[in-house]
């Protein structure tokens, strides 16, 4: 029998009688948000097969560190431009605090659900 062996692109050992995963930990750190963090739970529940051959590929903090990313872009973007349109601008901030912390509000709300549905919950 072979010593070493390929398979769905990831390399198996032979120990013994056993083919093991050939798995290298990964050397790179990423900082990883609230988005990231909730897209690795998402994937670890839902999309069990993805999220093991990330692992196995020593792929996983690289690939969630790219959504994390990728979702805050997303958010402060979608926030510049919804603030925008409804005319949320530092001059109402200064006139009326309170009306532009709820105009605020709800736009980071609806935004948040954009980035949820788009990014994290797929």
């Amino acid at each position: 029998m072979k010593e070493k062996i390929i398979e769905n692109g990831i390399e198996y050992v032979k120990r013994g009688d056993y083919y093991y995963p050939n798995v290298e930990v990964p050397k790179k750190r990423y900082p990883i948000g609230v988005y990231g963090r909730l897209h690795k739970e998402f994937i670890k529940e839902y999309r069990k097969g993805f999220y093991t051959s990330l692992i196995l590929q020593g792929k996983l903090d690289e690939y969630i560190y790219e959504i994390d990313r990728e979702a805050y872009n997303m958010l402060n973007d979608l926030i510049s431009k919804y603030a925008e349109q409804e005319g949320v601008t530092e001059k109402l901030k200064a006139e009326n605090q309170m009306l532009w912390v709820q105009r605020m509000n709800n736009i980071r709300s609806r935004v948040t659900d954009i980035v949820n549905s788009d990014f994290i919950f797929v």
